[in-house]
């Protein structure tokens, strides 16, 4: 019964129903519209069509498989794409966890601000921040190589790794570590046995996810990297510019590479949400 002595009926079954179908209508033309694109690519990866594309293709064979793991090139590209994503996902470990630390358990003038400086070069559009590395290699008279390209990388790597480390420490009492030091314990003992197994899952999510953003990275990749070197994001954009007749090995790579991403965001996403049905207790000292 409301105020006033008026009854509020609540909206019967039959109310609720075409809102709920009207719901799932929505999502399932979200879902179709970010993956049907995705999943004609991975189609046309086994079309006989070598030229024009037609639908539905004509027929289905695998031996682009084939021609594609046959060319060097791609080889070449897809292999420097690995080397990337894993020395730049070791930096962003090593450097986002230790800002992460730093910003969740010290309190010092201007937090926020580097907080805020460390997760900027996600929120900027990857052009943005691709000339202003370039400008900066340039200014410093340096060679375009593969260490320019891990840089550059590790720029946006790092966000990934800072946010999900610093969530974890900011849900991880802060009395776990005290009563670990006031046991006796090492600084590396209380790392080893009390914090990295409440921030290990933390730790691999984040790796997971910044290996995954570097393996596709295209637009940074593009003003990082020296005059011969392709990564396979940029060996798919150089082929479809400039060699379109071979399509359909094209979607062989642009379909193992979105494989490869598949793997880790997934991996990621299964391990940050386990960890949240965990409840971790909040840390004891809450942030400004």
């Amino acid at each position: 019964m409301a105020e006033g002595g008026y009854k509020i009926d609540a909206p019967d079954q039959t109310e609720r129903a075409p809102r709920r179908w009207g719901l799932k209508a929505a999502v399932l033309g979200v879902l179709l519209f970010l993956n049907v694109p995705v999943l004609i690519v991975f189609l046309y990866a086994f079309t006989t069509d070598d030229q024009a594309f037609t639908f539905p293709p004509p027929g289905l064979t695998g031996k682009w498989f084939e021609i594609a793991w046959d060319n060097q090139d791609v080889r070449d590209a897809v292999w420097l794409s690995f080397k990337v994503g894993i020395v730049a996902t070791v930096a962003a470990l090593v450097l986002g966890s230790l800002a992460a630390a730093a910003v969740a358990r010290t309190r010092f003038f201007g937090r926020e601000t580097i907080s805020l400086l460390l997760v900027l070069p996600l929120a900027l559009p990857g052009i943005v921040t691709g000339i202003a590395l370039r400008s900066s290699i340039n200014v410093l008279g340096i060679d375009f190589t593969f260490w320019t390209i891990v840089a550059g990388h590790a720029t946006f790597c790092i966000v990934v790794v800072y946010n999900n480390v610093l969530a974890r420490l900011r849900r991880t009492s802060g009395s776990i570590i005290e009563a670990s030091m006031d046991l006796g314990a090492t600084g590396w003992q209380t790392f080893r046995y009390v914090l990295l197994p409440n921030i290990g899952t933390a730790l691999l999510a984040g790796g997971m996810l910044a290996f995954a953003l570097s393996f596709d990275e295209v637009i940074v990749t593009r003003f990082t990297a020296g005059g011969s070197q392709r990564t396979a994001p940029l060996w798919i954009f150089d082929s479809i510019v400039n060699r379109p007749r071979n399509r359909p090995v094209t979607n062989v790579v642009a379909m193992a590479v979105v494989v490869v991403m598949m793997i880790p965001i997934f991996v990621a996403q299964r391990l940050t949400s386990d960890a949240s049905l965990l409840g971790s207790p909040p840390t004891d000292d809450d942030d400004d």
